[in-house]
């Protein structure tokens, strides 16, 4: 690439970033733009296209599914119930309301992914919040931000921190032993922000009418048969890699789908093309754009000859390096979406370590997975990078994104100035919990 590439490339970035920052175009209409930019000047031809969509292609499963699965969830009836059960459950506190949202949308976090989660429990959110007449945009934004740090508590629950550890071979259980911990408390440090954030939901009360059953279950067969789905979903996330097709989230999100559509199909209640329609294709779209133009930038070598930087500034201080990653990709992953940029770190630290001579040079190829202990804490710390800091803007996480979706289509548009309001406080004591952690991981690891 030369040097006129690379400033088109860099140009490019800043230029869709601030379009999207200052709300000048839609955020998916400017990725879009960008990519058609750098495909004009001939920075991305069709194998860079190719090689980002096979990036792109594990995340946008795991949404993809989750999108179908939870519209089917949502034709059963549940959601209705679980509203009446969680206004009750607030005795008309708003405070008891944003204790109870986040007990509410950690667990699920833990065994679906985080965008899931969102799409799921947001009629929840929003049905509860309007009972209790308090605005639904801080506590959908609260719950795209603990869906987002509750998905560190399980392997699968975040698609950034699912790219890591796939790419090094972590197993299941040892991310449970290794980086659930620090999942929990990204979660638990949320909760003392929220007097501060959302002090007029805090503080909100209204006497509740008295309580009245919920409405019954339509179509109770059809219910069961979709929870059928969603455990078949959950199990094969939890075991699925065990099994001896080795099937890992993204195809288990992908067959869940299909099970879904057919017990639609199967049930008649609604044409499955009606299904498919409801799918978030804005977000799948500005997430495959994005991942484009992280692409590009990953052409133009500057990740490589960070590899380099890192080992001519840190040498063999991993710890220096782990934390000086955590901070570099939590800010990237503020602006350019998380799950790219952790995709294009994982370059740049796998060229690091070979570059301090902690793994030898095939490590740099695909299925590479024998990593020394002493480099585990690197890679959390790239997760907890990408995962936190996706925290801070609209645009850094998908569960972000569709969170503002929903806000639009119940009529309140989310700005990337509203977002970061909510989002960039909590991510810096995230950040700041995350640093003490892995730093921890290092003096026990001695």
């Amino acid at each position: 690439m030369t040097d006129f590439q690379i400033a088109v490339t860099l140009v490019v970035f800043a230029v869709v970033i601030l379009a999207i920052a200052v709300d000048a175009i839609d955020m998916m209409l400017a990725a879009l733009l960008g990519s058609c930019v750098l495909a004009a000047f001939g920075i991305l031809g069709k194998d860079d296209v190719g090689a980002a969509m096979e990036t792109a292609g594990g995340p946008l499963a795991l949404l993809f599914g989750g999108m179908v699965v939870a519209r089917m969830l949502g034709m059963t009836g549940l959601f209705d119930r679980l509203g009446a059960l969680f206004l009750r459950a607030t005795r008309g506190s708003g405070k008891r309301y944003l204790i109870l949202l986040v007990a509410l949308v950690a667990p699920v976090c833990a065994l679906l992914p985080n965008a899931t989660t969102v799409i799921l429990l947001a009629p929840v959110i929003v049905g509860v919040a309007r009972a209790l007449r308090v605005d639904f945009v801080g506590p959908l934004v609260i719950a795209a931000v603990v869906s987002n740090s509750a998905g560190m508590l399980t392997l699968v629950g975040d698609p950034a921190t699912f790219l890591v550890g796939s790419s090094i071979g972590m197993s299941f259980v040892t991310y449970l032993q290794k980086v659930s911990l620090a999942g929990l408390l990204a979660v638990l440090v949320i909760i003392p922000l929220m007097p501060r954030l959302l002090p007029d939901i805090w503080h909100a009360r209204i006497e509740l009418p008295p309580a009245t059953e919920p409405p019954p279950m339509a179509r109770p067969a059809f219910a069961a048969f979709a929870l059928l789905v969603l455990a078949i979903m959950v199990g094969l996330f939890l075991f699925g890699e065990e099994l001896p097709a080795h099937l890992g989230p993204p195809a288990v999100a992908i067959m869940a789908a299909t099970l879904a559509l057919l017990v639609i199909y199967g049930a008649r209640i609604e044409p499955v093309e009606n299904v498919l329609r409801d799918v978030d294709w804005k977000t799948l779209v500005f997430l495959a754009a994005i991942f484009c133009l992280v692409q590009a930038f990953t052409k133009t070598g500057l990740l490589q000859g960070l590899s380099l930087r890192l080992h001519g500034w840190f040498g063999t201080e991993f710890a220096l390096v782990a934390l000086a990653l955590l901070a570099g990709i939590g800010l990237l992953s503020a602006v350019l979406a998380n799950i790219p940029v952790v995709a294009a770190s994982l370059i740049m630290t796998k060229g690091y370590l070979v570059a301090a001579e902690a793994v030898p040079e095939t490590a740099l190829a695909a299925g590479f997975t024998d990593w020394p202990a002493a480099a585990l804490p690197v890679f959390i710390a790239m997760m907890f990078g990408a995962t936190l800091g996706g925290n801070a803007t609209v645009i850094g996480a998908s569960a972000n994104i569709v969170a503002a979706g929903i806000c639009a289509r119940e009529g309140q548009r989310v700005t990337f100035m509203r977002f970061l309001r909510y989002g960039l406080p909590i991510t810096l004591v995230q950040l700041a919990v995350s640093s003490l952690y892995v730093l921890a991981l290092f003096w026990l690891g001695r």
